[in-house]
């Protein structure tokens, strides 16, 4: 049959499809994990008088539904009802959403621009729902997304869910922390490659595609069902270690450099992380002085969290050492945050950051880092960034801390 004689115009083509190609992949969660999740947002739904949540943020869906989308311009939701859920999501991405997914899924073509609203009305009608109210995400949802909806659904009330939600995401089940748990032991594993390619010459972005491509190849060993994506490598030196997010570059490592280390093994959307302070070559007095005030913050820092401890209370104390030293100013950001579904471009748990405006008190099956980082500019005595960053799991009793690197100057100078 010829394209003429089976579509005549593009109005005639399916705004909407049922794409199950191939068959459902094994998942990163239970099925019985992905359910608690679930049973968690309808909890919400019905404290909240909702009749149905379009999620739209990365972390929401994967949370829930544990895709993971590649936004390109395109818009994804996951539509959750009091008893089911659907991924509504596009053609460009075919059946893997579907695979991938924990549920139902309605894929969108593009030729309309207006398909994917089409989808998640779509989704609600076949459910029999018109919503009277109806939850979003305010953090995430622009305010072109958000009128879109409001004229897609007229007269309902869109209601937030994303605090109630990220409250949600901030206590981990059993099967989370063991995700995260391999994740910081990858995260080790990057570290030793990192370690072992320093040498004078090598450039930042040489180092950390040895770390990389480390980390990869362990967590496809350990996940074998997974996504391979994400995972990566920031290695900085000299007067790149002055910022958090320093990317590398094409320096080459000089003798007498600060060096930070940071892996961040990305296991399926889990992140987790190892920063560490390095010198090539004995530092100097002063480099060696600040190293060791802010390994003080850092290892009271860990001594600190503990259930019942407040987020802003352990930052209040750990400001004080700063204080004590005359180097509160160069302290560079809050002292650790919460881990799970979150990566420098999607997702946030902002509620569970060890900082002075927070005052949430840390729970069983909270996890947290202690991650203390002072910068001296470039032309000062010491001059560079100094951070240390460890994992810990809240439990009944204390925490454990799930990071085994070694930091300090007593094991992270490289010799020459």
């Amino acid at each position: 049959m010829s394209i003429d004689t089976a579509v005549r115009s593009v109005s005639e083509l399916e705004r909407l499809k049922v794409l199950h190609n191939g068959e459902k992949v094994q998942l990163t969660f239970s099925d019985a994990e992905f359910e608690r999740r679930l049973a968690g947002l309808r909890r919400i739904m019905a404290a909240k008088d909702l009749d149905a949540v379009v999620l739209t943020s990365y972390h929401g869906i994967k949370y829930y539904s544990d895709f993971l989308f590649t936004y390109f311009g395109r818009s994804y939701a996951l539509v959750v009802t009091p008893d089911d859920q659907v991924t509504v999501t596009a053609n460009i991405d075919a059946g893997m959403p579907w695979r991938r997914s924990y549920g139902e899924n309605i894929v969108y073509t593009d030729w309309r621009r207006d398909n994917f609203q089409h989808g998640v009305q779509q989704a609600l009608a076949e459910r029999g729902i018109t919503p009277r109210r109806l939850g979003v995400e305010f953090d995430t949802l622009s305010l072109d997304a958000h009128a879109k909806l409001q004229a897609l659904f007229d007269g309902a009330e869109l209601v937030d869910v994303a605090q109630a939600a990220m409250r949600q995401r901030m206590i981990k089940s059993p099967e989370e922390i063991e995700v995260i748990k391999h994740g910081a032991r990858i995260g080790d594993l990057g570290g030793e490659a990192v370690r072992a390619a320093i040498r004078e010459g090598i450039t930042e972005y040489e180092v950390a595609l040895i770390g990389t491509e480390a980390m990869v190849h362990e967590i496809a060993r350990t996940f074998p069902d997974s996504e391979i994506r994400d995972t990566w490598v920031w290695f900085q030196s000299g007067i790149n270690t002055d910022g958090a997010h320093n990317w590398s570059t094409t320096r080459k490592l000089q003798r007498g450099d600060i060096l930070s280390l940071n892996c961040f093994p990305m296991t399926s959307g889990y992140y987790t992380a190892l920063e560490r302070t390095l010198f090539l070559g004995e530092p100097d007095a002063c480099s060696l002085e600040l190293w060791n005030i802010n390994v003080e913050v850092h290892r009271r820092g860990l001594e600190l969290i503990k259930p019942g401890a407040v987020c802003k209370d352990i930052a209040a104390e750990l400001n004080e050492i700063y204080v004590g030293y005359g180097l509160l100013p160069n302290r560079t950001f809050g002292y650790g945050h919460s881990f799970g579904v979150l990566s420098h471009y999607y997702g946030r748990e902002a509620g569970l950051e060890l900082r002075e405006d927070i005052d949430t008190v840390l729970e069983p099956g909270m996890v947290v880092s202690m991650e203390p980082m002072i910068t001296v500019l470039d032309g000062q005595p010491g001059a560079g960034g100094y951070r240390e960053h460890d994992i810990l799991v809240v439990g009944e009793d204390g925490a454990e801390n799930i990071t085994k690197f070694p930091f300090g100057p007593e094991h992270n100078i490289v010799a020459v």
